[in-house]
């Protein structure tokens, strides 16, 4: 069977909340492997919730859905505060990138409460400012930066991540409508270790399957190097999303 857009693979889902350190409870959801130990996670954080971005934009949900049973990685989902998916609701009210620091933060030390395998940050748009921000956490193994805007993150947050020396991945759509990837090269300068790929023919929401399939191929090419590249055929058991696809 060809994997498509609805297309559920196996794992063991279960609802998580994450406290903040400023009181927030908010709404996750934890894939891990149905038959073995992950070997890294994914932390995602999703574009923004004004613009209708949460934990189930299409993208995140597709990794969810695939990366458990393809990769053998965790992922890790949640809404950002005042964020609202068919999940539920986080609690509190949008920040500007400013208080979301305490969400990220929550979310990177409940893989260390968990014992969550070299996590990575996974962003998408403004999640890729919060990863940029507030990610450059000595836990943290790296970032997979999606459409980075590089609206809000400075380059003092780059010369920050730049310091770690982790390595950091900016997928760029060639079509992007904030930032495209000459532009994006000149602009990661700061962040001398980061690896900007260019992608032909992609817009900012990654939008129709190859795209897709592109961005979790290399996604997993760093976080689980033996799983690359992905199949898109699967012989075993599935389910069928209900939402519809993007």
């Amino acid at each position: 069977m060809e994997i498509r857009a609805t297309t559920v693979l196996p794992a063991v889902r279960r609802p998580i909340t994450l406290h903040t350190a400023d009181g927030l409870e908010l709404v996750g959801e934890l894939a891990l492997p149905e038959d073995r130990d992950p070997v890294a996670t994914l932390v995602c954080l999703h574009p923004l919730p004004t613009a209708e971005g949460m934990m189930d934009s299409h993208v995140l949900r597709k990794a969810s859905f695939r990366l458990p049973a393809l990769a053998g990685v965790a992922v890790l989902r949640f809404n950002t505060r005042g964020t609202t998916s068919r999940h539920g609701t986080s609690q509190g009210e949008f920040g500007e990138g400013e208080t979301e620091k305490h969400d990220v933060l929550a979310a990177i030390e409940f893989t260390e409460f968990e014992g969550l395998p070299h996590p990575w940050l996974l962003g998408w748009s403004f999640g890729t400012e919060l990863a940029l921000k507030w990610g450059a956490d000595p836990q943290v193994a790296g970032a997979l930066l999606l459409s980075p805007p590089l609206h809000r993150a400075t380059d003092a947050d780059l010369r920050a991540w730049a310091a770690t020396g982790k390595p950091v991945v900016a997928l760029v759509p060639e079509h992007d409508d904030y930032l495209r990837p000459e532009q994006a090269r000149e602009r990661f300068a700061p962040l001398t270790q980061a690896e900007v790929i260019g992608v032909d023919g992609a817009k900012h929401l990654w939008v129709g399957e190859p795209y897709v399939r592109r961005v979790l191929d290399e996604v997993v090419k760093r976080v689980s190097p033996g799983a690359y590249p992905l199949p898109t055929e699967w012989d075993g058991p599935y389910e069928k999303d209900v939402q519809p696809p993007a």
